[in-house]
């Protein structure tokens, strides 16, 4: 029997809202947001806290989920009927699969004289592993990146199936985490942690660094790496027409100005964050965004030594009226952050909250770095048009509750490569939009449940301080730390125990009894 453990039980409560696509919503532009959150620090960086913990139970999905009819949002439109209707006929299923026929790709033209050409624009995590399967698989790849030696900075958590599947070298990791603290509204401390084998931890990572390593083994791979920004892109006149980038190229020789580029290719790959001027390009629809806001902390050494292997996790409506905030170790500092969707402008009253409850641990610390980014709250209605692709943040693939991204981030970069790969034949054919609808429905059937459910669970317990506290009481069983942290470490499915799973929900439920007797008392003491 597959189990979800806690997540078993939600999902029955709530499964006509897992059917239910995320709605296509209208957000405002959020530089001038970040501008202002910043105007009093020396420096803006990007930030997203990529944390495991909270809730990443969802990735534990039983078989059923599996079967669950869910909705892509890849901008797939069904063409309008040409021509006069003289006859009026029934339609048959044969006249559908007609209608709705993509061309596939071993009917697209080989290419004479060179290989499939195609550009990565956004050098993080995505476009890293992106650029690299592309180059590995023969085809020609251009990767742009703006900020070669300042990327993104954020939380850093990466889960141990990442360091295999990447193969990223150990010496990148600053931390090997085997503790966690959730500490509640109230200031209760849950250890977490206790279930992990001895060879087991979370990864703590600067962006900074694994970006960088990810580039460079593209470029060793046989990428061309692009000190550039991208501008906007043209789109082709007919069906196998080349799409054409605009970007400025900073070389060197022209100082900060750099020089006006352009660069013709057959498909392009959007990994450029949450601002994504590729999703602006192919008019992918806008999306509920987070702020985020992080500072670098450096704290003297007997400090540090505390943090030597443990994060820790804070909730309350202080931190985050519906996030949670947090200290993460790095090599020589701590990054302390927090995030929210609905108060943005109290951003940084959030941060000081955090600072203060996190106070004695971090006492003599000096701010070495301020960050603050937009954090996608779901994916993208479109995330391809045509031969262009969205990835990562670009695509809007980071989880609710816990704010993951980076690993989805690099798999999905590396999935959509594969597509392109395999459509291609390694490089020798033209592809097809169908090509990269692969990968959207491989992205989709994988994880499209983890995102609903867990955008179920933040609105179970991130809506009250009760709510929060009745999450932190259920962190403390031990059989809900080892259907997480397998569940985050492996992200695969985990088979649970069916009494066990059935104590948790009885469990679950009565904490959840207490939480609102606790919220009625506070009304009736603030009324």
């Amino acid at each position: 029997m597959r189990s979800l453990s806690f997540i078993s039980s939600i999902q029955r409560l709530v499964s006509l809202q897992i059917s239910k696509p995320y709605p296509m919503r209208k957000s405002k532009r959020c530089k001038d947001t970040i501008s202002f959150l910043l105007s009093s620090h020396n420096s803006a960086q990007s930030l997203g806290p990529y944390c495991p913990i909270s809730l990443s139970l969802a990735l534990s999905q039983p078989e059923k989920m599996a079967s669950i009819a869910l909705k892509t949002f890849t901008g797939l439109r069904q063409s309008p009927e040409k021509g006069p209707q003289l006859v009026i006929q029934k339609p048959t299923k044969a006249h559908f699969r007609k209608a709705h026929q993509i061309v596939a790709s071993k009917t697209s033209p080989k290419l004479s004289g060179r290989n499939l050409r195609v550009a990565v624009i956004g050098g993080g995590p995505a476009g890293g592993s992106a650029a690299e399967t592309l180059a590995k698989g023969g085809v020609e790849t251009f990767l742009i990146e703006r900020k070669l030696d300042n990327c993104k900075p954020c939380g850093g958590a990466i889960p141990l199936c990442m360091v295999g599947e990447f193969d990223l070298p150990l010496d990148i990791i600053d931390r090997k985490v085997t503790k966690m603290k959730m500490i509640s509204p109230s200031n209760v401390a849950v250890d977490i942690g206790r279930t992990l084998k001895p060879h087991e931890y979370i990864g703590m990572v600067r962006r900074e660094i694994l970006d960088a390593y990810l580039r460079d083994r593209a470029a060793d791979n046989g990428t061309k790496v692009i000190n550039g920004l991208f501008l906007k892109m043209d789109m082709p006149k007919d069906r196998n027409a080349p799409y054409v980038l605009h970007f400025t190229e900073y070389n060197g020789t022209k100082g900060g100005v750099g020089e006006k580029r352009t660069l013709e290719v057959d498909a392009v790959i959007g990994a450029d964050g949450a601002n994504s001027k590729v999703a602006k390009s192919i008019i992918a629809g806008d999306y509920d965004y987070a702020i985020a806001f992080q500072e670098r902390i450096r704290i003297p050494d007997d400090k540090m030594a505390y943090y030597e292997n443990l994060a820790e996790m804070y909730v309350g409506d202080d931190v985050s009226p519906d996030f949670y905030g947090w200290v993460f170790p790095k090599c020589d500092h701590v990054a302390v952050g927090t995030g929210t969707v609905t108060h943005k402008g109290d951003i940084k009253k959030f941060q000081l909250a955090t600072r203060n409850r996190a106070k004695d641990k971090i006492l003599g610390g000096q701010i070495i770095r301020v960050e603050a980014h937009p954090i996608p709250e779901h994916p993208r209605p479109r995330r391809l048009s045509g031969r262009v692709a969205l990835v990562g943040d670009a695509a809007g693939y980071v989880t609710k509750c816990s704010g993951e991204g980076i690993y989805f981030a690099a798999k999905s970069g590396r999935m959509c490569a594969e597509a392109i790969v395999e459509g291609s034949e390694n490089g020798k054919r033209m592809v097809e939009e169908s090509d990269l609808r692969k990968y959207l429905e491989k992205w989709d059937k994988t994880y499209w449940p983890t995102y609903k459910v867990l955008d179920v669970l933040q609105k179970v317990f991130y809506r009250s301080n009760p709510a929060r506290e009745a999450f932190v009481e259920m962190c403390a069983d031990e059989y809900v730390q080892k259907m997480t942290f397998d569940s985050y470490l492996y992200k695969t499915v985990v088979p649970g125990n069916p009494l066990e799973d059935l104590k948790l929900a009885v469990n679950t439920i009565g904490s959840l009894v207490r939480a609102n007797a606790l919220r009625r008392e506070m009304e009736k003491l603030s009324s």
